[in-house]
């Protein structure tokens, strides 16, 4: 029988508590308890909270308790600074949706086909969420109305003013409803964003929250960048090639996940068993002593069923599921690494995941280093020496006469046959359930996940060449415009990596930007919508008689030379 959930006590409904229990929410986060009754009552909120913290719970849950399901229009707003956020978002959302019925969410930001968010937008969303440029597109267009909204949230609002975004926001907020409710949430808060907060917020409640976790030190800390190979593949080939490997915590989301991926592994020949919420005590208590006495070597396990977990043996802790918070995830990783032992935590990050990456480093202090996928062949060769291994340690321990005379029959009555061609029949008999060529592994080359963090530029970026085109765009010096702002807007909303972005030049009336020379029409149409400093780019190539023309000018221009991977 399960026990009441905690955030029972904050005033949630059964819908979202039954969502927050199937996604393996154990206890409300610190900011989560602070901010939810707040905005339930309808507060307007000034959150100072890191990332990581648990804060878009803090303000996805009471949005959408107060949301009118019937009235298929948009009642909330969350402004985000990068299109990544804004899945992100949108898909927490739509996870803690999962038991109200009818509800739709959109994510709009930009080098995403305005097409589809009008198809999106025209069928009736109930919460948007998006980035600054693109949010004033639709307005402008009247493709977003906003004339009944009741809830608006600032995101990363310091993030939003380093990358040029605060004159959008602003403007963004002058065009909807002085009644709404407000939410301002920043992990830090200089000057700009108090003033926004004072200027736009009405009595605002104050919450800050201050992250208490600190140095893991006796734990190896690694990620592996998801991406190309099937998440189980990815830890089969990690579980064959760990040297250190003992014994194991697998952590996912939900409790139907500690038993699909339980069963999964056992068909794969490891020892695992699920660990959830649903078992009963005396069933927990006996997969946990297997655990300590080798009866199984992994627990698949959710963050509720672990809590308590001390088993000396566990070497590894993997994060199969990224947690929903830093400190959930300092919790998980605490099971290794025991009485003095050296630990190893993995952790698998969805590219849409870096930013809580970025958020658990800090939380940490620590940096998690990249973990290169072991190869088709490493998982072979490491079958291999195994059985090499259990075959030596046979012949040594064990008697053997009464089979040696089976074989000695077998190769009297096949006359024809090799010593070791029967040797090798042998071995192809006891390996079938994990054959030593890994065949039944994906082909897929394993990647370097260091490559990933702003620095996962793949070919695409450049043709192999390394041509280049310069457009025109209609903002300059005279719009108060800094180079800073065009990379934010090309590399955040039009998602251009860093250095896909080239020379950038300043003139009084536009610049123009060095980009790849192959960039695709739904790219070059993505960029035609941005916005920097409230005006649009409106993107256009220049020929070489343009620049050619524009070289007496050179007085007149201010050249940004950008450094590769540097803003």
């Amino acid at each position: 029988m399960s026990t009441p959930s905690p955030f029972a006590d904050l005033g949630l409904s059964p819908e979202l508590l039954a969502a927050l229990s199937e996604l393996g929410y154990e206890a409300p986060s610190p900011i989560q308890s602070a901010c939810i009754p707040l905005l339930l009552a309808g507060h307007d909120l000034l959150g100072q909270a890191q990332t990581g913290t648990g804060k878009t719970a803090a303000f996805a849950l009471p949005i959408l308790q107060r949301i009118d399901i019937k009235k298929r229009l948009p009642q909330a707003l969350i402004l985000a600074p990068t299109r990544e956020l804004a899945i992100q978002v949108a898909e927490a959302f739509q996870s803690h949706a999962r038991h109200l019925p009818g509800f739709h969410v959109a994510p709009i930001y930009g080098g995403q086909g305005m097409g589809l968010q009008l198809k999106q937008l025209g069928r009736g969303v109930h919460v948007v969420i998006g980035t600054p440029g693109r949010v004033m597109d639709h307005i402008e267009r009247k493709s977003l109305d906003l004339s009944r909204l009741t809830t608006l949230v600032l995101d990363e609002a310091d993030e939003m003013l380093r990358m040029g975004f605060i004159d959008d926001v602003e403007w963004i907020l002058q065009h909807v409803p002085a009644t709404r409710q407000t939410a301002l949430f920043s992990a830090t808060m200089p000057e700009p964003i108090r003033r926004v907060a004072q200027r736009y917020l009405r009595d605002p409640q104050e919450v800050k929250i201050k992250s208490t976790t600190a140095t893991v030190t006796a734990i190896r800390q690694r990620y592996w960048q998801v991406s190309g190979l099937h998440k189980l593949d990815a830890l089969t080939r990690i579980l064959e090639v760990e040297d250190t490997l003992d014994a194991a915590i697998i952590f996912v989301r939900t409790k139907t996940a500690t038993v699909e991926l339980a069963e999964k592994l056992e068909a794969r020949g490891y020892g695992a068993a699920a660990l959830n919420g649903d078992m009963n005590q005396v069933l927990r208590e006996r997969t946990i002593e297997q655990l300590k006495n080798g009866g199984i070597d992994i627990v698949v396990a959710t963050d509720v069923a672990a809590r308590g977990i001390d088993v000396p043996r566990i070497s590894h802790v993997i994060n199969y599921d990224i947690p929903n918070d830093t400190e959930a995830y300092v919790h998980r990783i605490g099971r290794t690494g025991r009485a003095g032992r050296q630990g190893n935590a993995i952790l698998f990050v969805a590219p849409r995941e870096v930013s809580s990456l970025r958020a658990i480093e800090r939380a940490t202090r620590q940096p998690i280093e990249p973990l290169v996928l072991p190869s088709k062949q490493a998982v072979a060769d490491r079958r291999v020496a195994q059985f090499k291994e259990q075959i030596m340690q046979v012949i040594e321990s064990e008697e053997l006469d009464y089979f040696g005379e089976v074989v000695n029959e077998l190769a009297e009555e096949a006359a024809d046959t090799d010593i070791h061609e029967i040797a090798a029949a042998l071995a192809f008999l006891v390996q079938q359930e994990r054959p030593l060529r890994a065949d039944g592994l994906s082909d897929v080359a394993p990647r370097d996940a260091g490559a990933s963090r702003g620095r996962d530029h793949d070919a695409r970026d450049r043709r192999p060449d390394g041509s280049s085109q310069t457009y025109r765009i209609d903002v300059g010096r005279a719009h108060g415009v800094a180079p800073g702002d065009i990379v934010g807007a090309l590399a955040n909303e039009a998602g251009l990596s860093n250095r896909a972005i080239g020379r950038i030049t300043l003139f009084d009336d536009y610049s123009t930007v060095e980009l790849p020379g192959d960039l695709s029409k739904e790219t070059l149409n993505a960029l035609t919508f941005l916005r920097v400093r409230q005006r649009p780019l409106k993107l256009t190539p220049m020929t070489h008689r343009d620049r050619q023309g524009k070289r007496d000018a050179a007085g007149a221009k201010k050249t940004y030379e950008r450094k590769k991977g540097k803003k």
